[in-house]
């Protein structure tokens, strides 16, 4: 039996008493005694009974109780002025008063507690954010320890598909936080969050580190620095960076747990995340894998709101990339779907931006708009929220919108999976402003970007068309015609149908020009 109160664990099985992960030295009587007292915090413990525990009934002097009563409270902090640990009940007895954690023993076989399973672990994925070690950290910035990740849990919160473990339970485990197993278990967290913070002369740097449990691998990790003056915006920058990262890494290695398991066992989670897996890639032969998975999951689970949208998800890629001849019963599928994930969960941002994405495909961008700015309130760190609001912004020739939103898309997710596209709608707002070098320059980062499709390269077609370079914009026609043989410049405009009627004219043009 092990307990935690303050800076301390008290391991009885251990016989020890450590503060803040160092051993405290006691003799044998004086823990004893200790650890009597906590394992009994419930009710006062008289002088016999002590006498009982600690010396075995032998008959000792009052002075030699107070002497072991004295040197207990000055290993834990206390004194016999404050009393604020150890109280003596005067002529009754004493008194332990510290709230105190019970934590789940080493030998779980002998509790019967269950370790979690070593393969994937059904359900949503959950997440532990510990208080962060603080090293070398001035006074004034001690408080960093916890605020940053109290603010974790609150922008994790909005995250519909992780389960958040509390604060009141995660920060119970301040002196513990090596022990992942220990964490893991008591507090049933698929994944754990932990961090330091270090003052290093004006600057302040903090390093992040999420762990799977149940390897006890780390799966992401990062550190970020910041002057003094500028914890305020440190301390939003790690909220955003992260919850970015775990968007795409805890699916990930979902995904990766998921298929290392047996097929016939895996549960509506898990072939959602495989589903994810395949998501990106932007192939028919990906998008149909996907959409397997997305079916399965509904199949396990029909109120599985998140699957619902993933396959919406997949339609609208049918449809806005024509893998399919009937590009209109996939636009409908795509809306269906959407429209049963928001039945199921109206508060999931990953709901509301499928249902927005159904509008481009309508050509309706003011409704689109009217979506995806809900999703991205539902949760203002939704990168892909936000890069789907420059996409339409776009369409309606709304520039400042486009590069804001872009902004804000690129700083929470630099690594996105859809980096393409938001290169990509740079170079389309770009044409329409007629800088067509600019455009040229950032079409051919969208287009050498992973998971670029054929209607990226298509915009790097016209745009280096527009600035004069015949060669790279050959070069691109090439590469389009490897990935769609079919692709003509009605699929672009059924893509991209944007209201600015001159920049289309302009694109046509050049797509002519290439053969489309």
């Amino acid at each position: 039996m092990a307990w935690l109160f303050g800076d301390f664990r008290l391991d009885a099985d251990r016989f020890q008493l450590s503060c803040r992960d160092e051993p405290v030295r006691l003799e044998p009587q004086v823990l004893s005694l200790l650890i009597h007292l906590v394992r009994n915090r419930d009710h006062m413990i008289t002088k016999d009974e002590i006498v009982a525990a600690v010396w075995q009934g032998e008959a000792v002097s009052d002075a030699s109780i107070s002497s072991r009563i004295r040197s207990a409270r000055q290993a834990v902090g206390d004194d016999g002025v404050k009393q604020a640990v150890i109280r003596t009940v005067h002529g009754r007895g004493f008194r332990f008063m510290l709230d105190v954690m019970t934590l789940p023993p080493e030998n779980a076989a002998l509790a019967g507690f269950a370790y979690p399973p070593l393969g994937h672990a059904s359900g949503r994925p959950s997440i532990a954010v510990l208080p962060f070690q603080q090293l070398g950290i001035v006074p004034e910035l001690a408080i960093l320890g916890d605020a940053i990740p109290h603010e974790i849990i609150e922008a994790l919160s909005r995250m519909r598909w992780l389960a958040v473990i509390a604060r009141g339970s995660a920060f119970r485990f301040r002196q513990v936080a090596t022990n992942l197993n220990l964490v893991s278990r008591a507090l049933a967290a698929r994944y754990i969050l932990s961090g330091a913070v270090e003052s290093l002369g004006r600057t302040v740097a903090v390093t992040l580190e999420l762990v799977d449990s149940n390897s006890c691998e780390i799966i992401w990790a990062d550190r970020l620095v910041a002057r003094v003056d500028e914890v305020g915006e440190l301390r939003a920058r790690i909220v955003a960076h992260l919850v970015s990262a775990l968007e795409t890494h805890i699916p990930d290695n979902e995904a990766r747990v998921a298929r290392l398991s047996d097929p016939a066992g895996l549960d509506a989670w898990a072939n959602y995340h495989l589903g994810l897996g395949h998501l990106y890639r932007f192939t028919a032969a990906d998008t149909a894998l996907a959409k397997l998975f997305f079916d399965r999951a509904v199949t396990a689970d029909p109120q599985f709101a998140r699957a619902h949208a993933g396959l919406s998800f997949t339609s609208f890629l049918e449809a806005f990339l024509r893998l399919t001849p009937d590009r209109a019963l996939a636009a409908r599928c795509a809306r269906r779907h959407a429209e049963r994930s928001l039945e199921l969960d109206a508060l999931d941002p990953f709901a509301n931006f499928t249902m927005g994405r159904t509008y481009w495909l309508s050509d309706e961008p003011d409704i689109a708009a009217d979506w995806l700015a809900r999703a991205t309130a539902l949760n203002p760190n939704y990168a892909q929220g936000f890069y789907a609001s420059a996409f339409t912004a776009m369409l309606t020739g709304d520039a400042p919108g486009v590069y804001a939103a872009l902004h804000t898309s690129l700083h929470l997710s630099p690594l996105d999976p859809l980096l393409y596209g938001v290169h990509g709608v740079r170079a389309q707002m770009l044409i329409q402003q007629e800088d067509n070098e600019a455009a040229a320059d950032w079409a051919d980062r969208a287009a050498t970007t992973p998971g670029a499709h054929y209607l990226i390269g298509m915009i790097a077609v016209a745009a280096n068309g527009l600035a004069e370079r015949p060669e790279q914009a050959a070069r691109w026609r090439q590469n389009v015609r490897r990935l769609k043989p079919d692709a003509t410049s009605a699929h672009y405009f059924a893509a991209f149908s944007t209201r600015d009627t001159a920049s289309r004219e302009r694109i046509a043009t050049q797509l002519r020009r290439q053969g489309f």
